[in-house]
């Protein structure tokens, strides 16, 4: 295990419940902190009696919701208005056209909510479906509640992951790892088609 994993675990077994709530949150705002890492190793201490299950879930829980509001809030501030006026300027360098960025909006007006709650259980995307949410002005209530519902699902799936595997919770990190990466470039690839697809469609 890496010296982030390794930092994580020492916060969660110092500080309890506080140290998971601070580690999921901090997991959700720098992203290469592992909640393959937190939450299993939580769930093998619920196993040994140091913790309770039902609170460490919940408090895995907690920290990824609160962890999601930063990112949440630097959406809100840069706005689709901002960031078209930096296409406008910069897009071409990219590849991005100010009509992408207004498509991208209007995609998630109509799908955002379903966007956000199966996002939270994406490796790779949990942290970033905030800022889209955030951008286009999502209600903060549905936001909390779907990104809560999400993230109950992934941290209990961990949690219950690491009390089952005892002492081998920590292969589970290792088991994930693979399918975060594949899952992250499948999404870049996808995200690529599409541009691409609409160029196609507006030359025609």
């Amino acid at each position: 295990m890496g010296q982030i994993s390794d930092w994580v675990l020492s916060i969660t077994a110092k500080f309890g419940y506080f140290g998971i709530i601070f580690a999921m949150f901090a997991e959700n705002v720098f992203p290469p902190i592992p909640s393959e890492v937190i939450m299993p190793a939580a769930g093998f201490a619920a196993s040994n009696g140091e913790l309770n299950l039902i609170l460490a879930i919940l408090a895995g829980t907690l920290g990824a919701v609160l962890g999601a509001l930063p990112l949440y809030y630097l959406g809100r501030v840069f706005n689709e208005e901002r960031l078209i006026a930096l296409t406008k300027k910069y897009g071409k360098f990219v590849f991005v056209k100010p009509d992408d960025i207004k498509a991208t909006n209007e995609w998630f007006d109509k799908h955002g909510k379903k966007a956000v709650f199966f996002g939270r259980m994406v490796p790779g995307i949990r942290s970033f479906i905030s800022i889209p949410a955030g951008m286009n002005n999502m209600p903060m209530l549905p936001f909390l509640g779907l990104s809560a519902l999400g993230a109950s699902i992934w941290t209990t799936g961990l949690t219950l992951a690491g009390y089952y595997m005892g002492q081998n919770y920590e292969v589970i990190e290792s088991t994930l790892a693979p399918y975060s990466t594949g899952i992250g470039i499948l999404i870049v690839v996808i995200i690529i088609g599409w541009f691409v697809k609409r160029r196609l469609s507006d030359k025609h």
